[in-house]
């Protein structure tokens, strides 16, 4: 049954404005995996929430089949949108929606980026007819035919500066963006972690600067990763998007970090991903050359490896709630 069900997983790694009240993160996990009755949705499961106090942000995993998975994730962002505020929300992290990112990754073999595109899109288009109010942009595989990246959408949408004019802005999708709901982004692309390394200073110059030296724009950089360094309970943390890569690039030899890059095959086509581990050393290398020491790494979610198998076990065995089994990873 377990493998079965892998070849057509998809997860989205939902993430909302709101982590400092728990207990509405909760419920918003929690419309993911319940159907009309009140039941449990078969074939969905919550593998994760990670809720960041400073950042006053969550990421919430949600894992079903491509069957589902529009019905789950849609329902977890009409319930975001009931119980979150995005005009009076504060954080460390930007953002620029109640619901700010909705992601979806294909993680079997017969699921493709096309299939995921197509479920965004449709999603996008049922949470602004049942949300009135919300916005919506597109990026990745969603956003036809540019396919730009979550990067490049979040520049011209204003997202990194720290008070965007939405007034300006043109979504996708939806009415210009409203101070309750604000915008949010809705995509597909192969998976993309979360990895956050903490260095020991509050300098944030420095932070930059590390950040600058790791992102993939830049020539020494790594590929498929991209870096803000926010300010972090004290500390700076180095916070990297780490995007799966097309092809298998020379530093998967394992010439960096000692570990290989993890790869899989979303339609035939080979990806892999830069290990947390190398990230951790590099990030370690460039701030150690200020005499600052790296104080720990965490992981939002899982690999892509390890959310399919974590998945399949989770759907196998009928759990829906399993983040109470499995709440975080620390590397």
């Amino acid at each position: 049954m377990a493998s079965t069900l892998g070849k057509r997983l998809v997860a989205c790694l939902l993430n909302v404005s709101e982590a400092r009240r728990k207990d509405l993160v909760v419920k918003i996990a929690q419309a993911a995996i319940t159907n009309n009755n009140g039941g449990w949705r078969v074939g969905t499961t919550v593998l994760n929430i990670f809720n960041d106090f400073d950042y006053n942000r969550s990421v919430i995993t949600i894992v079903a089949s491509i069957d589902h998975i529009r019905e789950a994730v849609l329902s977890a962002c009409e319930q975001a949108c009931g119980l979150i505020d995005v005009s009076s929300h504060s954080g460390a992290h930007p953002c620029m929606g109640a619901v700010d990112l909705v992601p979806l990754y294909p993680l079997g073999e017969e699921v493709g980026l096309e299939d995921c595109a197509k479920e965004a899109r449709a999603l996008a288009s049922e949470l602004t007819q049942q949300v009135v109010g919300t916005s919506t942009f597109f990026f990745g595989w969603a956003d036809m035919p540019q396919k730009r990246s979550l990067a490049q959408r979040r520049k011209e949408m204003g997202w990194f500066k720290k008070h965007p004019d939405t007034s300006i802005i043109q979504p996708d999708v939806g009415p210009s963006p409203q101070k309750r709901y604000g915008l949010t982004g809705v995509g597909a692309s192969p998976y993309v972690m979360n990895c956050n390394v903490t260095i020991g200073t509050e300098d944030l110059a420095l932070g930059r600067r590390v950040a600058a030296a790791l992102r993939e724009s830049n020539p020494s950089g790594i590929p498929g990763v991209q870096v803000l360094a926010l300010p972090h309970e004290g500390a700076v943390e180095i916070a990297c998007n780490v995007e799966s890569v097309q092809g298998v690039p020379p530093s998967c030899s394992g010439s960096g970090g000692g570990d290989l890059w993890p790869s899989f095959n979303i339609g035939g086509q080979v990806y892999c991903h830069a290990p947390p581990s190398l990230i951790t050393a590099r990030v370690a290398e460039l701030a150690g050359r200020d005499g600052v020491a790296t104080k720990g790494t965490a992981l939002v979610g899982f690999t892509p490896r390890e959310c399919r198998g974590l998945a399949e076990r989770a759907l196998s065995l009928g759990i829906g709630e399993f983040w109470k089994e499995q709440r975080k990873l620390h590397m």
